[in-house]
């Protein structure tokens, strides 16, 4: 779990130990880039495996029914990323600036309050959820067969989440201690011990998606006990101990957070706006196929955030030395880059369309949803990058209102409209189309906002994108 306010958060970090200056920028922009973001596009990808790989072996061990289950439970896993965030994002935010004045006391009265909230806040959640699963199988109308595997698999992953969001929050620690490598190596053994468990788990006990729920729970234990060992052995900054508990510091971690609460929530309400609608009109198949195709945009936008992640403290940098033109340089060649990159994933998904669903499902339905629709969904790869990368851009000039119209019309208000309007009218198709539409009706939006501030800055008088 990475996000836009927690690099911006810590950017500085990344500047002091890469010694760099305007020169060096101006020089070499594509190779400053470039350098900054490949360790982010690495993580995120680590990140991304996880999922992709719990879809293959619940597809191929389990069934399209399986991977339509967990799906479904997905806007649960948004919610807790959500109130996660919300603490941890504001409380490291707060705790920073106070290890940046040199007051380690109050930095690490912050760490630890933050984290005690974090606990008792994701611990609470899986009380409430437990009372929530069975009214939310009625309210989307589940057959059976996937009632079960919903249930099967949430009733452990309401153990895990918590655990989950107690690791991300700890690293984000971790991180602004200027320890990113540990986190990182800890990820690592995370996602090579859930692939090694879900074989165990899945291929030779034959445990289904109960299986694969255990093997996140495992790994996200193993991962807690390596956290918690830095912190008792490795950490010069945080310490864990008592603290005296402060409301001014619980308000002012919430609305620092609050950003990103809305963020995750966004995703929430959209991911199950998509799961009941294409219940509704499509089927079990449906979310299935629709699923799978997500696997490939989960990869891609990976690869954008960490595009975006790099980009920011260059973009901060710059902008606040009033390198204007060159901050809007840096934000052209990032663009192109996200734009090849979308090509490349777009080819790529055409070429291997006609056998990609046959890797996590043995379903002539699923495999024919899946090739008629996954090129249209693809369309959406050349235009999400640049809503994206613009989103950060404006993020790391402190413009916040613009970074937060072009998230909340990307994930939220454009696409809950597409949603609701696209796939009754156009049935599947209109659910493969609700993506390019979406980003496409954004991307006005974006260009707007980056004429508007080329405008104000003075360096340009017409749009460059690119």
């Amino acid at each position: 779990m990475s996000t836009k306010s927690e690099v911006y958060i810590f950017s500085f970090l990344y500047l002091v130990e890469m010694n760099m200056n305007l020169e060096s920028i101006r020089s070499n922009k594509a190779g400053m880039i470039l350098r900054f973001s490949i360790p982010s596009i690495i993580a995120m990808i680590l990140t991304s495996l996880i999922t992709v790989a719990d879809g293959f072996f619940i597809g191929n061990f389990v069934g399209a029914e399986g991977i339509a289950a967990v799906n479904l439970g997905l806007p649960i896993v948004y919610l807790y990323l959500a109130v996660g965030l919300m603490v941890s994002v504001g409380g490291v935010a707060i705790a920073g600036m106070a290890l940046g004045g040199g007051d380690t006391e109050k930095c690490n009265n912050v760490f630890n309050q933050t984290m005690t909230t974090v606990v008792a806040a994701s611990v609470l959640l899986s009380i409430i959820m437990w009372f929530c699963l069975d009214p939310m199988l009625g309210f989307l109308r589940t057959d059976a067969v996937v009632a079960g595997y919903f249930t099967g698999y949430y009733v452990i992953m309401l153990l895990e989440l918590p655990i989950m969001v107690i690791n991300a929050s700890f690293g984000m620690f971790i991180r602004g201690e200027g320890k990113p490598q540990y986190f990182m190596k800890v990820n690592i053994l995370n996602v090579l011990l859930n692939i090694l468990l879900n074989y165990l788990f899945v291929r030779w006990l034959g445990w289904g998606v109960k299986g694969i729920a255990l093997a996140s729970l495992i790994s996200a234990v193993v991962t807690l006990i390596c956290i918690l060992y830095f912190f008792a052995k490795k950490s010069s900054v945080y310490k864990l101990r008592g603290f005296a508990f402060s409301k001014e510091v619980l308000r002012n971690t919430l609305l620092n957070g609050g950003s990103e609460f809305i963020g995750e929530m966004s995703l929430c309400i959209s991911i199950f706006a998509y799961n009941y609608v294409i219940l509704k009109n499509i089927g079990v198949d449906g979310v299935t196929a629709f699923t799978i195709v997500g696997y490939v945009a989960y990869v891609f936008s990976m690869i954008v955030i960490g595009f975006g992640q790099g980009s920011v403290p260059l973009f901060s940098f710059t902008y606040g030395a009033k390198e204007y033109s060159l901050t809007a340089g840096l934000r052209r060649i990032t663009n192109r880059m996200v734009l090849i990159s979308g090509a490349v994933v777009f080819v790529l998904v055409l070429i291997g369309s006609r056998w990609y669903g046959g890797l996590f499902v043995d379903s002539e339905a699923v495999e024919g949803l899946v090739r008629s629709g996954i090129a249209l969904f693809g369309v959406s790869f050349l235009l999400s990058g640049v809503n994206v990368i613009s989103s950060f851009y404006f993020t790391s000039i402190s413009k916040a209102v613009e970074s937060a119209v072009i998230s909340s019309a990307r994930g939220l208000v454009i696409l809950l409209a597409c949603i609701c309007v696209l796939p009754p009218l156009l049935g599947m198709t209109g659910v493969w189309l609700v993506a390019p539409v979406t980003e496409g009706l954004t991307l006005f939006l974006s260009l707007l906002f980056i004429r508007r501030d080329s405008l104000n800055i003075g360096i340009l008088h017409r749009v460059k994108v690119w």
